[in-house]
């Protein structure tokens, strides 16, 4: 539903109204606004020209006076902080100085004391000179020993050097036998091995023949009593068969003999050959008298087999025999030759260990003194580079080549030799000087060379605050000031 058009009219003229006056108010309130930005620009100026009324510089006031109060403030104490570190800077330079010139003046008056000190005594220079003339004869002894000994250390470590070379060769001799060794430990291990199980396999075919042996002739044994049973009831029967055909002229020859006895033989001869036939029926199994003539005529051709048989197992066995015989007897010389063999190359190959240790402890043992050869060379060729070090403000006015340091195999010996030729310079030219005025002398060189040495340390020490102070002030005048500061050095 809309509003009626009086209510439209009313709001929007109300709305206008509105407006209108805040557009006035804004505009009122940004000349109030200029005004106090005028008024505190005014104020900041005043403050800053009263505050620097006593400024020389007219570009810093007016520098100042386009700023405000707080920037000005600002601006101000960072420049005073950096005015109070220039000064702390200055007032630790002159601290040091005053330092340092303090130190100078103790070490004067130090110097000053041992110089009074050093005229008013002459009995220590005689004392000190004495004193040198002993540790350079003590230094000349030493030296003359460190050459003895070096020279034996060099002839013992070329000696053991040389010894060394063959070291080598040795071992690589020794392994190659120890390796011989071995394998043909190795190859006896394998052919006692084969040995055993040729031996093992010989007593088990031995044992098996003679099991068949023995099988053999227990079946020989049996068919031989099988044979003689059947060859004593063949003769029996053959016996019997011939009886009975003698038995009718027996009668027409005698017919006084007695019927008793004849009954009684003829009985026993019956129940004889009943009982042999029953026994033939019972082994042969035939019931017919004419073939059991006929088993028996063929037993003679069984018995000729059989003896051939036993003929030819008994060939067999007694070769059987010599083979066993044979075969224990290579067995205990393979057994025997085999031990034998096994146990000297086993002392051949302790032997061999014992050599090769031998030769290891030599060989460490040559080694640890090389080591302490060379440890001892190496402390001696330091002592004698240090003396070769203070000696060398010395020259030589001519050198033999023969000594010359870099001609020689043993570069050591020939600096040792050098060295001593200075000490004995030194010593010639100090025999006509006065010793007094030489330690003097020394004794000023120390001095001097310590306060120059301590001089220099404290100029590079200032040169790098100053440097330092000013680079952090970024000044212009700061080669002014660096050139003043070299200049001082200079004098100091």
């Amino acid at each position: 539903m809309c509003p009626p058009e009086g209510e439209r009219t009313a709001f929007y003229e109300s709305s206008q109204a509105n407006i209108k006056k805040n557009k006035e108010t804004i505009q009122q309130l940004r000349g109030e606004n200029t005004s106090l930005y005028k008024k505190l620009a005014a104020g900041d100026k005043h403050v800053v020209k009263v505050a620097f009324q006593n400024m020389e510089k007219i570009s810093e006031k007016d520098a100042f006076c386009n700023m405000s109060s707080k920037t000005a403030l600002a601006t101000l104490d960072r420049k005073i902080q950096t005015k109070k570190k220039r000064l702390n800077a200055q007032k630790h330079i002159t601290r040091t100085l005053q330092q340092r010139r303090n130190e100078l003046k103790l070490e004067y008056e130090r110097l000053k004391a041992l110089s009074d000190d050093s005229t008013k005594t002459g009995e220590d220079d005689a004392v000190k000179l004495r004193t040198l003339e002993n540790n350079l004869e003590k230094t000349l002894l030493k030296c003359k020993e460190a050459e003895n000994i070096t020279r034996n250390y060099l002839a013992f470590k070329s000696h053991l050097q040389e010894e060394s070379l063959h070291y080598p060769g040795q071992l690589d001799s020794l392994e190659e036998e120890v390796l011989k060794y071995k394998d043909d430990l190795q190859t006896l291990k394998a052919m006692k091995h084969e040995a055993q199980l040729s031996a093992e396999a010989s007593k088990a075919e031995l044992q098996q023949r003679e099991e068949l042996l023995y099988k053999d002739r227990k079946e020989r044994e049996r068919y031989k009593t099988k044979v003689e049973e059947h060859k004593i009831q063949t003769e029996k029967v053959e016996r019997r068969a011939q009886r009975t055909g003698m038995q009718p002229d027996d009668l027409g020859s005698e017919p006084q003999r007695s019927t008793t006895r004849v009954a009684a033989e003829d009985e026993q001869a019956m129940s004889t050959f009943e009982d042999v036939f029953r026994q033939i029926k019972e082994a042969t199994g035939v019931t017919d008298i004419q073939e059991v003539a006929e088993r028996f005529v063929t037993q003679k051709g069984i018995r000729e087999h059989l003896e051939k048989l036993i003929e030819e197992n008994k060939n067999t066995l007694a070769q059987l025999k010599e083979q066993k015989e044979q075969l224990n007897q290579q067995f205990e010389e393979k057994k025997y030759s085999g031990e034998a063999d096994i146990s000297r190359d086993q002392h051949i190959l302790e032997d061999c260990e014992q050599e090769l240790q031998a030769a290891q402890r030599r060989c460490d043992g040559a080694k640890e003194s090389l080591a302490a050869l060379d440890k001892t060379l190496g402390t001696y060729q330091a002592g004698v580079e240090h003396l070769a070090v203070k000696l060398q403000h010395i020259t030589l006015v001519t050198i033999h080549p023969s000594i010359h340091p870099f001609s020689s195999t043993f570069p050591l010996v020939d600096l040792l030799h050098v060295c001593e030729l200075k000490l004995q310079s030194l010593h010639s030219e100090l025999q006509g000087e006065d010793l007094s005025a030489v330690m003097k002398m020394m004794d000023d060189d120390k001095v001097t060379m310590h306060v120059c040495g301590m001089i220099h340390a404290v100029t590079i020490f200032i040169l790098k605050s100053a440097c330092t102070v000013l680079i952090i002030k970024g000044e212009c005048w700061t080669r002014q000031c660096v050139w003043v500061l070299m200049s001082l050095s200079y004098i100091f």
